[in-house]
Order: C-alpha cells, then structure tokens, then sequence
C-alpha cells in the first residue's frame, strides 16, 4: 500500500472513530454501518483521482459528486431520477428531511430513535467530515489541521449528551486523530527515502523487530499527549470535569446567576400537532373553577431577529420560596388564587417546565432554576421534565376591558426592548397591521382588532400541514396566503403589534387540556399551542388568541360589539352555551367553524372559507435547467478521462495521406504506443532511447513475438524520421500500434484491463496541457502590464518636433 492510500484509509478511520461518539444518542446504530460504507467508497473515489492524478480541488470535487448520488441513493431513490440523481423532487424530499430531522432532535429525549430525517443527519454530517479530513489530510498533505474538524463532531456529540460524552468515546476519537498524524509523519518521512533506525531500515529490518526510531517516537508523543489529556481534568478540579465529563447546563450551577441560552423550543410543535396519536403530556388537578383560560406556559419568546423568535439569554437565580409579583401587575386588577398539581409522562423530557402564568409559587424537586423575566423555571445540569410530579400556586388575572383600554403608557425601557422589529421585516406587515387597526383609538382597541382579524374576519385557516417558518419572510408569506397554524398566526400579531408600539412577545405552550371523569385534566401533544402576549401597565403581560379554532378568546378581548361594526365585518353570531360540569368534557375549542370565549357563554361562528388552496410554488425553469445541467455534469465528469483518451489515440492514428509528413506520423505512432502502454502500468522513461524503450515494453507487458515485432518496426520508423536524412514512409503504423495494445491487454488482468480502458493513466498529460495553458496565460497578464506601463512611459518622454 502507497503512502498516501495508508494515509486516506488512517483518514477514514479517525473520521469513524470520532463519529463512534455520536453512537449514545440515538438508537439503534445501524446508521453508522451505512455511514462507514458510503464513507469507504467516498474515500476510495479520493484515492483513485488522485492517481489519475486530477488536480486538487477536482479530487474533492469528485469525491462530493460521487457522495450526492450516494445519499441520494440511500435516502431518496424513489424521487430521483434512475434512482440515483437528485432531481427537484429529490431536493424537495432532501429538505423535507432534514427539516423534520431537526424537529426530531428537539424532541425526543437520548437515546433518540433514528427517525428517517435523524439518519440523514448523521450519515450526512459524518460525509460531510470525513471529506474535510480527507481534503486536508491527504489531498493537501496536512493532516494536523484535520483535528478541527474531528474535534467539531465530537463536541456536537458532548453538547447534545446530557451527561456529556464518555471518557471511552473521547479516547476512540483521540486515538483515531494520533493515528492519523502518525500516518502523515510517516508519508513525509518516506519522501526522503528509507528510514534508517537503531536496529534496521526498511526492508532489511526483521519481522516482528522494533519499529524505526521516528515511528517510537511518535508513538511516545501520542501516548504523552492522550495521557496528560485524560489525568489534567482529573487532577485539576477547577477545570470541571474537561472534555471528557458532564457537560455543563444552560444555566449554570451554583446560588449564584449565570445565564439561560437562547434554545428555541418550537423545532417539535408542528410534528406534535401532526401526531397521529395524541399522547398524554402530563395529568394536573386544579382548584380553579373553570379552566378554559388556564394555559400551561413554557417559555416566552421574546427575542425577534428577522429570522426566527427565541428566548433571549437571561440572568437565572435559585428557585425562591415565593416567586416575585408579576410585573406591571397592580392590586385594582380582579384576580384568584389556584392550586395546581401536575404530573408529567415518563417519555416527555425537555428544560422548560410547564407552569400556569403568572405562577407564585413552585414547590418541585430536583435542579431548577428561576428566570425572572420571563417567570419561567429551566431544567439546570441535565435536569428535565421527564415523570415530574409538582404543585403550583398561582393567581388567574381577570382584568376588565375597560381597565385595558384605559392603560397607562409602558416604562421606556420595556416599550425599547419589545417593541424593537429588524430592518429585514417586509413593509407588508407593517402596513397590513395599521390598515386592519384603522381607526382604534387606543392600544387595547388595536390589539383586539388584530386578534378579531385573524381570528374571525381575516379570511385566515387553520392547517398543520403549512410549511413551519418563523422568520420575516414567513410572516410576510402567511399574511398572503392566509393558511398556516398557533406559530403562524401568533408570530404574525407580536411582529404587528410592535409596528404599532404596543410590547409584545410570543408565549409557548399548552391549552388547558380535556376534562376526565376523575377530575383531572389531560394534556397532550395535539394541545400544544403558541399565543401572542401583549403588556399593558397596570395588568401585565396578556394573553390573546388569534388563532381560529383553537383554544378559547379571553373575556377581557373578547369582539365587542355594542357598537357599529366594520364595513365587511361579519357580526360574531353566539351559540348556545352550557354551564361547565364535572364529568368528561371535549376539547376546550368550539366547533370546527366557531371559537369559544373564556367563559364560556358564547361560542363565535367563523366565516366559510374558499376550498381553494394558494398555488403550490414551483421551481422555476432556470432551477430546472440548472439542476439537470448539474447532473449531466456528474455523469460526464468521470468519463472525461475515457473520451479525451478516444479522442487523441484517434486523431493520432488517423492515416497520412500522400503527401502528409512522414516524421508527424512516426512520432504521433510512438506517442500512442507509450501512451498504451503507460495505461497499462509501463510508465514512460524519457531518457531511453526508441529501441531500448520498446524492448522495455516488451518485458515488461509480456508480449508475443507479433506484438513484440510491431513494436520494433514502431520504433524503427521513429528512429528513421528522427536521425535519417531522408527518412522513408513506413505503412501500417496504426495497424501496429493497435497489435501492441491487444496484445498488453492480452497479459494484463481483469483489473488493469478496466482500469486502462476507463481511467487511463495517460490521460495525466491532459491535467499538465490545461496546466501549462493556465500558466502561459498568467505569465502573458503578467508580462502584458509592465511592457504597457513602459510604452506609456517612453510615448511621455519621447522628445517633441522642434519648430524651425
């Protein structure tokens, strides 16, 4: 084996060994057989165009082409094209995918399952590491900078280990990276010639004998390095416990602050909603009354960057005995204090705890911690919802619609932080939002107008199916094909509620659930839900509803319609209304076309909707072309080689006609026949001579006394056009040259003959000719500027004609 054939295989084999560190997460691990299998034949591409030899970025080039098709292969055969090229159906399904392999991510706890879109996750991102590795390592021959990206897919690997990644896996992973460098060192030390040791070189050094001195050393050096990076994190307890040991929480430890990252947790709310089974979540037993308005909240997003909504990262405290008041909250405001217990199912395990708002107390087990702006509790080292069992306090805010319309302007600094929108949002939704809110005279009365326009009058439906989006263009989409579900309609009234200054942010969690003949309630996944919260002084954060369909619009922003409507506006039609009982009740949500209010006394007809769905959108046909001019281009790409070699062994022995030159045709005969040759594995000498390099041939290619003859006269004519002083045509080269190479693919093997034929090694001087005509050009720009500037410069101090 070749230097650099070891050095790709010890490449592949560190990639393989750092992804073994991704095997805890997910089960089962089947999807590393197919990764290592795509990984070998990628590898194996990289080795054989770097024999050819192609220049360095074509390698890589090659080795990416031939993986695509692969996973296409893999994971898309149906929507390709012959199975194996990505079409636009294929990227589509691509996309899908992924999309869906993030969601998983988010959503189940480790060990995962290996989803179809966690697979592509995985298998992708060890390909798309082991060809880093490899371009680094081998194709560029710099095998130390390959550590980053090994050490990219550990880490991924530890971040998403709750108890970070084994001090087994960081030791395969380390061991497969030495490996490497030794593999490098080694190659490089070959350039120079044999290695000389202690106690034999090379070939003389006996079996079994000690290995040659640089080869011990750096397995002393690797042995030194893994060492100390296994006992320094142990011996030093300030260091934590290093690379290999827990990972840390979001939140820090301690009594004192740290921060809470911004982790956004809707990746999992659409596939929830799309379950086919609605899994219990958790089981709670409250004291309130009614709870049609008893939302359990996760998290507020209250961060808006143009592409998604996201918590912001926030200082977090100890959980206290009592949580602090609500803020903005004043003692005018009616309120009831509940008591809640709630129990939570084996398999739901995330950070954030499911808590109704505002909590004032929270009395639960285990490591928690407290963010105080958002009133929220996360899970800290590890700490996570799965099989909780805890009681909460907290108060059920019933403020009236006066109360609301008649609030106070916010605090400056709040109104700055919640009111801010990124210079990316579509100027569609601010003027969408001040067209529907026309006329309101107050900031209640346009927040109840947007809730109303979504909600009831806007045209808006509610589908799950509606690709999930979050960022400006998303918003600026929904508002144009009026179709999507909770995180389409909720996002879209925070982003034009800030354009009209009112502070908003978007709270994520569950609606209250379904009653149970036993008195508690039950949440599950299809109760997940997101809502918009808007802050007016003196009440606080507020909870509106503007999606049609689900959960229930509260009493306080409930249509008023005392007065005159407006123009278009359908006026909400009640329905008959029952008293809330204890046995088993449905869904909190009125019927398919009506929306309840908190009290129930009322349930809103929705208006009909158009059966007509927004027009797909298509790839355009510059995508199309595009697409299959690419992969006419992977098709053609590994057959430039055998047609450029078709094409010159043609042209060369094409028949001089009577009055062609005979020396041309000579040498182009010799040129073909070392050409065939080195195709078979003869590599040319330059300095023999005509004579000596086809006996050469023929010793080496083994060939029969008729090859062997047309060989001679071959070389024969050569040596006649290029020394006699008037050479003579000789007739039937062609003929020969074709003898000599049947008779090399005669005595070749199955293997040389395959690779003649359809990667010859000839076609090296095709890379040298494009080559050299890339460096005549640069050396022409080069050369075509100074000798401009110098006529410049002489035409300035040319003398003039002096008058006489």
């Amino acid at each position: 084996m070749s230097g650099r054939a070891r050095l790709a295989l010890c490449a592949m084999v560190a990639t393989l060994c750092a992804a073994c560190a991704l095997l805890p997460l997910v089960e089962p691990i089947g999807w590393m057989i197919q990764a290592a299998i795509l990984l070998a034949i990628m590898t194996g591409v990289g080795a054989l165009a770097r024999r050819v030899p192609l220049a360095r970025p074509l390698v890589i080039g090659a080795q990416a082409l031939v993986a695509v098709p692969l996973l296409t292969l893999l994971f898309t055969p149906a929507e390709a094209i012959v199975g194996l090229l990505p079409g636009p159906e294929a990227i589509a399904e691509f996309g899908e995918l992924l999309q869906g392999g993030v969601q998983d991510v988010g959503r189940y706890a480790i060990p995962a399952p290996v989803t179809p879109g966690i697979r592509l996750l995985l298998v992708a991102g060890v390909l798309v590491i082991g060809l880093v590795v490899d371009a680094l390592a081998v194709t560029y021959r710099s095998a130390a900078p390959a550590g980053l990206p090994l050490l990219a897919l550990y880490s991924v690997a530890a971040g998403l280990s709750q108890s970070g990644a084994g001090w087994l896996w960081f030791l395969i992973a380390a061991a497969g990276y030495l490996l490497l460098l030794m593999a490098e060192g080694r190659d490089r030390l070959s350039q120079w010639g044999r290695v000389f040791g202690g106690t034999g070189t090379g070939a003389d050094r006996p079996v079994g004998g000690p290995a040659p001195a640089p080869v011990r050393t750096g397995r002393r050096i690797g042995a030194l390095a893994l060492g100390i990076a296994l006992a320094v994190p142990a011996v030093l307890p300030s260091l934590g416990s290093g690379l290999i040991g827990r990972a840390g929480g979001g939140a820090g430890s301690g009594s004192g602050g740290g921060t809470i990252s911004a982790v956004n947790p809707l990746v999992s709310l659409q596939d929830s909603l799309n379950q086919p089974e609605d899994k219990e979540v958790l089981n709670y037993r409250t004291t309130a009354a009614d709870t049609r308005g008893l939302y359990l909240r996760i998290v507020a997003l209250d961060q808006f960057d143009g592409t998604t909504w996201k918590p912001s990262e926030r200082t977090v405290t100890d959980v206290p005995e009592r949580l602090p008041q609500p803020p903005g909250l004043n003692s005018t405001v009616g309120r009831n204090r509940i008591n809640t217990s709630i129990s939570t199912a084996e398999w739901y395990a995330q950070n954030w705890l499911p808590l109704p708002y505002p909590a004032s107390k929270v009395d639960i087990s285990g490591r928690w911690r407290f963010e105080p702006e958002g009133r929220t509790l996360v899970g800290d080292r590890g700490q996570n919802t799965r099989g909780l069992q805890y009681q909460v306090e907290s108060l059920q805010v019933r403020p009236t619609s006066r109360q609301l319309a008649t609030a106070p302007a916010p605090p400056a600094d709040l109104l700055r932080e919640y009111t801010k929108i990124p210079d990316s949002l579509p100027p569609v939704v601010r003027t969408t939002a001040r067209q529907v809110t026309h006329g309101a005279p107050t900031a209640y009365a346009k927040a109840v107008k947007l809730q109303d326009w979504f909600a009831l009058y806007g045209g808006f439906s509610y589908n799950t199916d509606v690709r999930a989006g979050s960022g400006s263009g998303a918003i600026a989409r929904f508002l144009r094909q009026k179709e999507g579900f909770c995180v389409h309609f909720s996002f879209s009234m925070a982003a034009m509620a800030r354009t009209l200054g009112i502070p908003a942010r978007v709270a994520v969690g569950f609606t209250p659930g379904t009653k149970q003949p036993d008195g508690t309630t039950s949440v599950g996944l299809k109760d997940a839900h997101a809502w918009p919260e808007l802050y007016f002084q003196g009440i606080g954060w507020t909870r509106f509803e503007p999606t049609p369909t689900r959960g229930s619009i509260p009493d306080y922003a409930y249509p008023d319609t005392s007065g005159s409507a407006d123009p278009g506006r359908p006026a909400p039609r009640p329905s008959h209304s029952e008293a809330p009982s204890d046995g088993p009740t449905t869904a909190p949500s009125c019927g398919p076309r009506e929306q309840r209010s908190d009290s129930g006394s009322a349930c809103v007809t929705l208006p009909a909707q158009s059966a007509a769905r927004p027009p797909e959108g298509g790839l355009s046909p510059w995508v199309i072309a595009v697409i299959a001019l690419g992969a006419v281009l992977v098709l053609l790409l590994p057959a430039v080689p055998l047609l450029w070699r078709l094409r010159t062994r043609s042209r060369r022995l094409a028949a001089g006609g009577p009055g062609g030159d005979i020396a041309a045709d000579a040498l182009a005969a010799w040129r073909e026949l070392l050409d065939t040759a080195w195709d078979f594995g003869i590599v040319p000498d330059e300095s023999l001579t005509p004579r000596k390099a086809a006996a050469r041939i023929i010793h080496i290619g083994e060939l029969q006394p008729e090859p062997a003859a047309a060989a001679h006269r071959v070389a024969a004519a050569v040596e006649q056009a290029l020394y006699a002083p008037h050479p003579r045509p000789v007739a039937g080269l062609a003929l020969d040259v074709q003898q000599i190479r049947a008779g090399l693919q005669a005595g070749a093997t199955r293997g040389m003959r395959l690779r003649a034929q359809f990667a010859p090694r000839s076609a090296a001087r095709l890379r040298w000719a494009c080559s050299a005509r890339w460096t005549t050009l640069l050396l022409r720009f080069r050369t075509s500027r100074p000798v401009a500037t110098a006529r410049r410069a002489a035409t300035a101090l040319r003398p003039g004609r002096q008058r006489v």
